[in-house]
């Protein structure tokens, strides 16, 4: 019965989840954390934390992880297909779609008026990542970090796996000594 739970639960998350991997991420913590308890915030922030780091998309590893963790193999394999088999289905009816109407104002109107929601969903998902570390190693530490994250990428142009590789250095080294 879990492993329809998976399937269902990605099934969902990726169908909704206009804009790709980082849409879906909002709607894929709403099942596994609060919705399934399949993994708690700390667990579920550390698993996308590394899944950031490795190259690929982000939404493939977010469900091969869980899947795993839930139900092995058989949970890996349902919880990818269900990740992957709504996009493709539905880039490839939606792309016909566009290209056909690609001038139309609804449909111009259609693919910039979600962009708001999109960005409102990553908002709410970053304040309730950012409680964990706010709790555990204080909120200036906390800040800080961000900061120091923000101008890395934003300045520097790294990578943000570089970022997130310096951050668990940061943490393996320097954080436990200092807390």
């Amino acid at each position: 019965m879990e492993w329809l739970q998976l399937i269902y639960g990605f099934f969902m998350a990726n169908l909704l989840g206009y804009g790709g991997g980082p849409s879906s991420i909002p709607l894929m913590y709403e099942e596994i954390v609060p919705h399934y308890g399949w993994l708690t915030d700390e667990e579920f922030s550390n698993m996308l934390a590394l899944a950031n780091a490795l190259p690929g998309p982000i939404a493939t590893k977010i469900a091969a992880f869980v899947g795993y963790d839930v139900y092995g193999w058989a949970g890996l394999a349902a919880a990818l297909l269900a990740t992957i088999l709504p996009s493709a289905a539905a880039l490839i009816v939606l792309l016909r779609v566009l290209q056909k109407h690609k001038q139309s104002p609804v449909v111009k109107g259609m693919t910039l008026l979600v962009q708001p929601v999109i960005a409102i969903m990553m908002v709410t998902l970053t304040w309730k990542m950012a409680k964990t570390p706010a709790e555990s190693i204080g909120l200036w530490q906390t800040l800080i970090i961000a900061a120091i994250a923000l101008w890395a990428i934003q300045k520097l142009k790294l990578l943000p796996a570089l970022v997130i590789l310096a951050a668990f250095v940061y943490g393996g080294l320097v954080l436990p000594y200092t807390l």
